[in-house]
């Protein structure tokens, strides 16, 4: 059995979510009357909220050198935004990431899909550590909301989501962007915030929703059961 790594905090909610889905997958696949060895750091979400590059950056590879001194073998971030520390972390720790945009794409080219929808934060929607992975590694198309929704598609996030607010307008406003992505060709939606699967669980989506948490979180488990 491996020893993971996880940095949490951004938000707890999301965090809670891995822990768990990290625990049932190892149990289904080990055993019930065994768990994973994680270790958890949980940094303060305010880092994030900050937008400062620079800070975040700092942040994350303090807390990846002090987990993969604690023994981590692997680390994940429980988040989507976060991961645009990886490239630049990744150089000043000696254990790998276990990339969450990775772990979307296999899924991706299992069911065939080439074309994903992909809602999330700004950073994660205007950033290329999600969208250039899967152009670069899988060859998937990737498009985002359009006009004012995609300042809506973050704002959702990061007024109500990250604080534990799932609304039915949130719920509304995401089943109907779901929809336009449909008519503009997507053949599949990346859910690319840690709370959206949460959010939309009991939505009939009519194309296969991607959530990334759910994805990672099983990655997570393979890795420590390799």
């Amino acid at each position: 059995m491996k020893t993971l790594g996880l940095i949490g905090g951004t938000s707890w909610h999301a965090t809670q979510e891995y822990y768990r889905l990290i625990n049932e997958g190892f149990c289904d696949a080990n055993g019930s009357l065994e768990s994973p060895e994680l270790i958890l750091y949980s940094i303060n979400i305010a880092v994030m909220r900050a937008n400062d590059k620079e800070k975040i950056i700092e942040t994350y590879a303090e807390v990846s050198k002090k987990l993969e001194q604690a023994g981590a073998e692997a680390i994940v971030i429980c988040a989507n935004t976060p991961h645009l520390v990886c490239d630049t972390v990744q150089e000043k720790i000696g254990v790998p990431f276990l990339h969450i945009a990775e772990a979307t794409g296999r899924e991706a080219k299992r069911l065939g899909l080439q074309k994903l929808g992909l809602l999330g934060t700004k950073p994660t929607m205007k950033g290329k550590f999600i969208s250039g992975l899967l152009e670069d590694s899988f060859g998937i198309e990737v498009i985002y909301p359009e006009n004012g929704r995609f300042d809506t598609t973050h704002d959702y996030i990061a007024d109500e989501l990250t604080q534990g607010v799932f609304s039915n307008g949130a719920k509304d406003f995401y089943s109907k962007e779901i929809e336009r992505m449909k008519e503009r060709g997507a053949d599949g939606i990346i859910l690319g915030c840690t709370e959206l699967p949460i959010l939309l669980k009991d939505t009939k989506a009519t194309l296969p929703l991607l959530a990334t948490t759910d994805l990672h979180a099983q990655m997570a488990v393979d890795f420590i059961l390799s």
